[in-house]
């Protein structure tokens, strides 16, 4: 696919990784739509951190992904969607799950009605690494069955299993990306990795819940171009697909390489308030994105230790927004 003057559509597109993708799709050429969730502030989110003349060409369409008139409106003429919203906080999900069904389900489901109506060439639906719960084998591959362990989790098996049947059932062109965990500048203190920098640079002690988990870190544009790879091939088409480095490392040896990284000798301590319910936790995340590379040639360019220098950087600069009372969110 030639990104030149294609029409995208980005819903997401003021998150973590909806603000690289709408980024990379501006420099490719592509006349890009940010679908943004509206506020009475006209806050951009992480848009903002696009320089002047990227922000200029994007046309930003503020919204709610729950209103199917609205989202309709805003995939009318559109060549592909890039379909990233979505609540993503786990710890919320817990109290709020209706939130979480009304916008990860809802939300999917009106963005493939309105979809199903146009004539695009592809969507791109986002997954996660969650669906699958606490691995019962690794490298975690797309035959992993799925474990609703949080509402967060249980409402993004609904949303992927929406995207399947309008495939099945009236040959949508969707795609579904499973990322793993991505990290990178632009990502909120909701995440581990920007929790652990943020409270090294300016907090007594490193405070966080288990340390036991292992996930599977991918830099945000690996993850950003295993978005453009499967919109780009005609064999994705109708399948999950896995993004992911194929590395795990446990949160406790993850933090420690961070102080390592940052020269800080600050002690870890266990949070009791960020620990999962047990039965809720998921111990284990390893990707395996064979599919993925066989099918579009993607695999990862950014190592770990390069990401997280990356990221250590941009926290240093913007420290107003890792202000500590955000680190529970």
């Amino acid at each position: 696919m030639v990104w030149k003057a294609k029409r995208v559509l980005v819903t997401g597109a003021g998150g973590f990784i909806g603000s690289h993708l709408c980024e990379t799709l501006v420099e490719m050429g592509a006349e890009v739509t940010a679908m943004i969730r509206y506020t009475s502030r006209a806050d951009l989110g992480n848009l903002e951190f696009l320089s002047p003349d990227r922000k200029a060409v994007l046309r930003i369409a503020a919204g709610n992904i729950e209103d199917s008139h609205f989202v309709e409106s805003q995939v009318q003429n559109q060549d592909v969607v890039f379909h990233l919203a979505a609540l993503v906080a786990i710890p919320y999900s817990y109290v709020a799950p209706l939130s979480y069904v009304r916008a990860n389900v809802e939300g999917t489901l009106n963005v493939l009605e309105a979809c199903k109506k146009s004539r695009l060439s592809r969507l791109v639906h986002t997954s996660t690494s969650e669906t699958y719960g606490t691995a019962l084998y690794t490298p975690i591959d797309e035959k992993h069955p799925m474990q609703g362990q949080s509402p967060y989790s249980a409402s993004k098996i609904g949303a992927d299993k929406m995207a399947e049947s309008y495939f099945l059932t009236y040959g949508l062109p969707v795609s579904t990306l499973r990322p793993f965990n991505t990290f990178g500048p632009r990502q909120s203190a909701r995440a581990v990795i920007p929790t652990i920098i943020s409270q090294a640079l300016w907090e007594k002690e490193i405070r966080l819940g288990a340390l036991t988990p292992i996930r599977d870190f991918t830099f945000v544009r690996d993850t950003v171009q295993g978005f453009l790879k499967i919109a780009e091939s005609d064999k994705t088409i109708g399948k999950t697909l896995n993004v992911g480095s194929g590395s795990g490392i446990a949160i406790g040896e993850l933090a420690r390489e961070i102080l390592s990284l940052m020269n800080c000798k600050k002690t870890l301590v266990n949070d009791a308030q960020r620990m999962r319910p047990e039965s809720s936790e998921v111990f284990n995340l390893i990707c395996n994105s064979a599919q993925l590379g066989t099918s579009t040639g993607w695999k990862p360019q950014v190592n770990l230790s390069e990401g997280l220098s990356e990221t250590v950087e941009f926290i240093k600069m913007n420290p107003a927004l890792f202000k500590p009372e955000r680190y529970s969110v």
